[in-house]
Parts: C-alpha cells; sequence; structure tokens
C-alpha cells in the first residue's frame, strides 16, 4: 500500500491533513492530460452551521463542517486549479441516476441547485453556489456517448432532470455536487463551466466503469472529471458513518476497499475492484449500491492501465487519482 501511489512501497495512507497535503502536492502537474477523480462528496452534513454541528453526535460531527472530509475538500479544490487549469468540469455524482439514456445538463449562465434531501434545518435549504455551465461542453459530451452508441442528450432548467432513486425530480445540481464544491471551489465560482452527467441507473458496475471509459477522452481536451460518491453509505444504521463506531462488517469492506484499490498491477486491480460488490460486508456498507458505484466511473475515466494514488484514505469517504 502507499500514502500516494499503489506503485510505492509505503504503508501509510493519508487520513491526517499532514498526509494528504503531501499527497496532494506529490501530484504531477499534467493540464494536457488530466487525471480523473473519485471522490468523497459527503452530505448536507458538511453544510451544517457549525454552532449546530458541534451540539451534534461524534457520528454527526465527523461528518460536518470541521471534520477531516471538509478539511480535505478545502484543500482538495485549489489543488485541482493550480495543478490541471481545467478549461470545464464534467461531474458525476451518486445523485443522478437515468435508465436508457444519458443526460446532460446545459443550464446556461447559472446552474440552478436541486435541494434533494429532506428533514434539515431551513438553513440548508439556503445554499448558495454560484456557477454556469457551457453549451458547447455539454454537447461534447452527448456526442462521445452517441458515437459510443448511447442513447443521450442534454437537459435544461426548463424540465426536470429525471427521477433518481430518492425520487426527486426537478431540475439542477445536486447536493452530491454543490455541497462538495461550495468547500471546493467556494459559493461563487463562475470562471470554469460545470455540467454534469447522469450515471447508469442499473447501478451494474461493468457499466458504470464504460461510462467513464467514455469521457476519458475530455481529460485530454483540458476537461477535469470527477465522479463522487461514499464507500460507505447506509442510512438504515448511522453508526456505519463512524469510523469508531461502525460494526466490523463494515470496516472489514471498509479495508477491502483500499486493498483492492492499491493492488499495482491494473488488471488485477479491476477485478479486485469488480469483485468487491460479492464481499461480505458490501451490503452492511451499502443497502442500495448508488453512492459506491461512482468509484467505478472514476476508475473507468482513467483507463485499464491507469495508475493510482490515494489522495485520502478518510473512512468511507476516501478520494483516488486515476492514470497519473
Amino acid at each position: 500500500m502507499s500514502s500516494t501511489s499503489a506503485s510505492d512501497a509505503v504503508t501509510v495512507l493519508p487520513k491526517t491533513q499532514v498526509e494528504w497535503r503531501k499527497a496532494l502536492d506529490n501530484l504531477p502537474s499534467t493540464p494536457e492530460k488530466i487525471p480523473a477523480f473519485f471522490f468523497g462528496h459527503g452530505s448536507p452534513m458538511l453544510a451544517f452551521p457549525e454552532r449546530e454541528a458541534e451540539r451534534m453526535g461524534d457520528v454527526m460531527k465527523s461528518n460536518g463542517p470541521k471534520g477531516a472530509l471538509a478539511n480535505f475538500l478545502k484543500d482538495f479544490g485549489p489543488t485541482l486549479l493550480s495543478k490541471y487549469k481545467p478549461k470545464g468540469i464534467v461531474v458525476f455524482s451518486a445523485h443522478w441516476e437515468t435508465l436508457g439514456e444519458r443526460l446532460v445538463t446545459d443550464y446556461g449562465d447559472e446552474n440552478p441547485l436541486l435541494m434533494d434531501y429532506f428533514g434539515f434545518q431551513p438553513a440548508l435549504y439556503q445554499l448558495k453556489f454560484k456557477s454556469r455551465g457551457d453549451s458547447a461542453l455539454s454537447q461534447r459530451v452527448v456526442q462521445l456517448f452517441k458515437d459510443a452508441g448511447y442513447v443521450a442528450r442534454t437537459t435544461n432548467t426548463s424540465e426536470p432532470r429525471g427521477q433518481d432513486g430518492r425520487g426527486f425530480a426537478g431540475p439542477g445540481l445536486d447536493h452530491g455536487v454543490f455541497v462538495p464544491f461550495r468547500l471546493m471551489f467556494g459559493e461563487e465560482f463562475t470562471e470554469i463551466p460545470i455540467v454534469e452527467v447522469s450515471m447508469d441507473g442499473t447501478l451494474d458496475p461493468q457499466k458504470e466503469w464504460a461510462l467513464g471509459e467514455v469521457v476519458a477522452p475530455l481529460r485530454r481536451e483540458g476537461i477535469l472529471v470527477l465522479s463522487g460518491g461514499l464507500l460507505v453509505h447506509n442510512l438504515r444504521d448511522m453508526s456505519s458513518f463512524s469510523e469508531v463506531h461502525a460494526n466490523s462488517l463494515v470496516k472489514q469492506f471498509n479495508q477491502a476497499i483500499l486493498d483492492a484499490i492499491t493492488i499495482a498491477d491494473p488488471a488485477v486491480r479491476k477485478q479486485a475492484l469488480l469483485d468487491l460488490t460479492k464481499h461480505k460486508g458490501f451490503r452492511a456498507a451499502h443497502p442500495r449500491a448508488d453512492h459506491f458505484v461512482p468509484l467505478y466511473i472514476g476508475a473507468g475515466a482513467g483507463g485499464n492501465d491507469a495508475n493510482v494514488r490515494v489522495l485520502s484514505a478518510i473512512y468511507g469517504a476516501p478520494t483516488f487519482a486515476f492514470d497519473v
């Protein structure tokens, strides 16, 4: 295993700020070939008012605005901008899936926000993240999918983007995008366009991997490809979100992910990643696979011969770079 690369012989994976900042610093600056990334996108808890988060239990506080993930995302975003100077961002989120066709946002001068959560305090429905789309980038993504044999089209602000697994049907960037992006890029981020793409609603690992392969050419066109989810996500067992309180089966699954991602041989690593859905702890960590399968999109976008760097090994919400 490695703190940065699967090919190194260091055993410590980056969990502290000192460690992940070193891993981020060690990313090569390659704007001509930007790596693909899977990142832990967190939850609305990242946007909780800090005073309210302090009154939450340990499980909630670790995933809140002062937790490790929030601090990592604040370091991650600026690193991406400084090292790769992207012309645009194409993002997949665990919170948008469609069956039968790929949808790509084309929202124009300002991307609306879809508050696709319920039961939170009023402040979380007043969050701001100002960003824009880009029709040329949206059409480029659609064309890549059509060239690969998919049914694909853009969706705009005048129509719902299509129901996902949670039943939210409005237009806009979902909270798997705007909540972490607020931390990564600031509340106003209009210099670089953002386009979101739906993942495959079958949640089949091979199909999600193939989606990543379709958009891989964008990385050589100055486009940053991000895929966000969580590698532990069980809302029926809130203790699973805490490394301290999670049961042993979930912890074993989390470790199995890190063991698989740090295999140096790309072919062996791919098979190990695909086999994770057969792990005895998979359903304990993921009653539904929506938050897990974005990992395969990121890996597919990196390419079958990709090297992998572990940028953070935060429990349940790590971040990996593919093909660096």
